[in-house]
């Protein structure tokens, strides 16, 4: 990791941008293949995704549907200690995003009513990452706030793994979660047949759920012709720590960002330049320990860097213009610097909360903003599943009060057929 000393820096915030600048980005051959992918899968449909599993995934499966059956029989032969751990994951999420609604008002003065009507969405689709890396996880954090907002009818689609099946580990946490149809299929192709739909696959209403770079601007394209949750980049983490942090507990921390990806970025700001050089020799010592040593290796290597700042104002204000997707304050006293947090996805506090206690337990979600979109975004809930309808309703006698204000607005538009509305209820 790199080490970085912003103490005689003028501008702290222009340097921190500098070296955290990503470089090499294909997007526009990306959104070539992907624009490519979408059109096959309008046109072509279940004969595309058979195709591009064929070709892609190299299996070849007669359905795109996952039999309940199958489901309900990897739900019972699932480990069982897993599938406790699963459940109580299950209650915790559960228990945290009841607390996540809008709610019902009514206005009702006489003559006039105004109502805003929540309605959960009819029809959501999870995308969930399989293949080499499932993670039942990422079921749990999009159809648990799903199904507390009331979804009707949540499909997932996952890509198969080299025998043309779903792991059981995604198929049992499905099953407890009350997931309506499962089919297979990964990358742009299940998007696209998410929000367009096939002859197997009824199109959704909402897209959820993490993935590459393909699926990523799979989304972004379909956007508009169905909602999505967020557009997610590479997994990131930043660690503001001082000099009683434990050099172990912040190096183990960083590295468990790192083997998510060769792209996510492990981050260490720090008022003391002892524990910089100690969080590196850490960092160094455990990555040999990793059994995905090679993609931590590559990712601390690409995006693993320490700031070491003058004080703890200046590691938040680091952190805020950063807006990482997960911060941790490794700090004695953490609840004392919780206002100083204006930008961050989920905050993790003190050194028993890494963050892994939130990726698979705490109840809080897992799928959060990335890239410095937590200036605008907030992490996957409830929220995300609701719909809000106004509903107004105006009396003869209160429209007669104010019609002339009215009309006058209408026409200070130049919109006189609005204003006519008006009118021709009192000619």
């Amino acid at each position: 990791m790199n080490i970085v000393d912003l103490r005689n820096e003028k501008n702290i915030l222009s340097v921190v941008k500098e070296k955290l600048q990503r470089h090499g980005n294909k997007l526009n051959e990306v959104e070539k293949l992907v624009e490519n992918i979408i059109i096959d899968v309008k046109e072509n449909k279940d004969k595309a995704l058979l195709r591009m599993m064929k070709d892609f995934d190299k299996v070849e499966v007669e359905s795109l549907k996952v039999d309940k059956e199958d489901i309900k029989k990897a739900y019972e032969n699932v480990d069982k200690d897993f599938l406790e751990v699963l459940k109580e994951s299950k209650d915790n999420i559960e228990k945290y995003h009841k607390n996540q609604k809008y709610s019902h008002f009514d206005m009702d003065e006489g003559r006039k009513r105004l109502t805003q009507k929540v309605t959960p969405i009819e029809r959501v689709g999870l995308y969930i990452p399989g293949g080499k890396s499932p993670y039942p996880s990422t079921v749990l954090m999009n159809a648990v706030p799903a199904k507390v907002a009331g979804v009707k009818e949540i499909a997932l689609i996952t890509p198969p793994n080299k025998e043309g099946k779903v792991n059981e580990n995604i198929l049992a946490a499905a099953y407890l979660c009350g997931v309506d149809e499962i089919y297979l299929s990964g990358g742009a192709g299940a998007i696209a047949a998410l929000a367009y739909g096939t002859e197997t696959i009824k199109p959704v209403y909402k897209i959820c759920g993490p993935g590459n770079l393909f699926v990523a601007e799979a989304k972004r394209k379909v956007y508009g012709d169905v909602d999505i949750d967020m557009l997610a980049g590479p997994s990131e983490v930043l660690v503001i720590a001082d000099e009683k942090s434990d050099p172990k507990f912040v190096a183990a921390d960083l590295l468990s960002q790192a083997e998510h990806d060769e792209n996510a970025a492990c981050i260490l700001v720090t008022t003391s330049e002892d524990l910089a050089g100690k969080v590196k020799e850490e960092v160094n010592n455990q990555l040999k320990e990793l059994s995905k040593v090679d993609i931590a290796t590559k990712s601390v290597e690409n995006y693993g860097i320490i700031f070491v700042v003058d004080n703890i104002d200046e590691a938040f204000e680091v952190s805020n213009e950063i807006a990482p997707e997960h911060l941790e304050l490794s700090l004695e006293e953490p609840f004392d610097y919780i206002d100083k947090v204006q930008n961050a996805g989920t905050v993790f506090m003190g050194e028993y909360t890494p963050e892994p206690v939130g990726d698979y337990f705490a109840g809080s979600n897992h799928t959060i903003p990335t890239s410095g979109k937590a200036k605008f975004y907030s992490p996957l809930s409830t929220y995300d599943f609701l719909k809000r309808t106004s509903i107004v309703y105006y009396s003869k006698e209160e429209l007669t009060k104010q019609k002339d204000k009215i009309i006058k607005f209408a026409n200070k538009e130049g919109l006189t057929a609005h204003a006519k509305a008006i009118e021709r209820r009192f000619e």
